[in-house]
């Protein structure tokens, strides 16, 4: 099982802790970092494209990945253009991690309709997804460089009879370690690689919060359960107060 890290939630210790979180996580071997979207929460964090610039700029081999980009909070040209510009300066290692939200106060923020956002997920991905292949979609040609035509592989953040969807539909699957169990985990990992053949691509559990009360052996156990059930990745959020990322790699086998 490889292992990966969310960058942040980033404390204000100034202008370096990104790019030094980064840093220190390929340093330790981490072998993927990911970024998240939440806005109007409460708390800030880094946007999620911004976050992964800062991360491939001091970073040299390590995957960089969104966990995950709302769609329906975007313009469809706006992100393809985005997230086309990001490839440019990470290469083949960005990985695209799309999702149609489960938070109403992000979409309060942008002053969109939280009740419609499925729709809206697939008209969306659709543009993308042409905008990615062709270079251009109904409202823009693109024109993009050579080297990030076709875009980087989508993977679909995604619960319940999505599944499915992730398993036919995407290059793999990102499910959410913070809002479902282990044991819900385990059954929809069943069913991801039920819906194929050949079990799918990835599947990924993200967002495994790390707090300062969960011990290096609690940790351990957690990650060996996820490492048993057949997830290809696990991705870590260490917390203020929790165990260290060096601690943390050491747990699982590289």
């Amino acid at each position: 099982m490889r292992l990966g890290a969310l960058l942040g939630p980033v404390l204000d210790t100034g202008p370096n802790e990104l790019a030094d979180q980064a840093r220190q996580l390929e340093a330790a071997g981490y072998e993927s970092l990911w970024s998240a979207q939440a806005i109007g929460r409460g708390f800030m964090i880094t946007d999620p494209l911004i976050a992964l610039t800062v991360a491939a700029t001091v970073t040299t081999a390590i995957e960089l990945g969104t966990a995950i980009v709302q769609l329906p909070l975007y313009h469809p040209t706006d992100l393809a253009h985005r997230v086309l510009s990001l490839q440019q300066v990470t290469g083949p290692r960005l990985l695209l991690g799309v999702g149609a939200g489960s938070t109403e106060h992000d979409f309060d923020a942008f002053e969109r309709d939280f009740r419609v956002r499925f729709r809206e997920f697939d008209e969306s991905l659709t543009e993308l997804e042409v905008a990615f292949q062709t270079g251009a979609n109904a409202t823009a040609e693109l024109s993009p460089w050579r080297s990030v035509e076709g875009g980087p592989p989508i993977y679909f953040g995604t619960w319940s009879g999505g599944v499915e969807r992730a398993a036919t539909q995407f290059a793999g699957w990102i499910a959410s370690g913070h809002y479902r169990t282990p044991d819900e985990l385990e059954e929809a990992l069943k069913r991801y690689r039920g819906a194929r053949s050949d079990g799918g691509g990835r599947a990924i559990v993200s967002t495994i919060q790390l707090p300062a009360r969960k011990s290096l052996g609690e940790v351990a156990d957690l990650l060996g359960r996820f490492e048993e059930m057949g997830f290809d990745d696990a991705v870590v959020m260490f917390l203020p107060g929790g165990v260290s990322p060096e601690e943390v790699r050491g747990l699982v086998q590289a």
